[in-house]
């Protein structure tokens, strides 16, 4: 009997160390964001910007729906062009997807050139439908504020004298970063990994799912 017992722990042993041999391996293989859901990091403050067209738009005006948004000025001569293709693949993705539209938000970070109607010429010239896709600007201040306190995201103006890179005198993240219904932001994304956007499809579902749970 007292070897049976003796015999017993060591196979309860040897499971249990296959065991964390297993999670070990899983969480090195997949890295720990492979989770059922995504984390709070953030929230989004109350904001007073305008749209391409004028209208004043508030955070309240995109409470109770997923978003997804980026910055960029239209005068930016590459990396902006490059997350704006992306987000027009993300809107071509979301066109196609049953459920509450998935709202896109492209944010300047240059006001002073960016007016309404600098916003909508360049929305027309990435095909941007403005029922689901909105671009704002703002007060230089408010702007900087939001993207920097709020989102939690590099903004930056540089002098000329540094302007030698011809990226333009605005450094200002690539992130894209969604936001879901009660305005809580849950991930951030390379803009210009062509990956990202099948990853915020994914995300996006992952928070439908849970709100329908909920």
């Amino acid at each position: 009997m007292a070897k049976n017992r003796k015999l017993l722990r060591i196979l309860l042993g040897a499971a249990a160390g296959l065991v964390i041999t297993a999670g070990t391996w899983s969480v090195f293989r997949y890295g720990v964001e492979r989770r059922s859901d995504l984390p709070v990091l953030g929230k989004v403050p109350a904001f007073a910007l305008v749209d391409s067209n004028g209208r004043p738009v508030t955070q309240a005006d995109l409470q109770g729906g997923v978003w997804v948004v980026d910055f960029i000025f239209t005068s930016c001569p590459n990396v902006c062009p490059a997350l704006t293709s992306q987000m027009a693949r993300l809107q071509e993705k979301l066109a196609s997807r049953s459920g509450q539209p998935v709202r896109l938000v492209s944010i300047t970070v240059d006001p002073a050139h960016d007016t309404p109607a600098a916003l909508r010429a360049y929305a027309d010239r990435f095909k941007a439908d403005p029922s689901r896709w909105w671009f704002m600007t703002g007060e230089r201040a408010a702007l900087h504020s939001l993207i920097g306190s709020g989102f939690q995201l590099a903004v930056a103006e540089r002098p000329e004298s540094e302007n030698t890179d011809g990226q333009g005198l605005i450094t200002h993240s690539d992130r894209f970063v969604l936001v879901d219904r009660d305005l809580n932001i849950r991930a951030y994304y390379h803009g210009q990994e062509a990956e990202s956007v099948q990853r915020i499809l994914d995300d996006v579902e992952r928070l439908g799912n849970n709100a329908a749970n909920g």
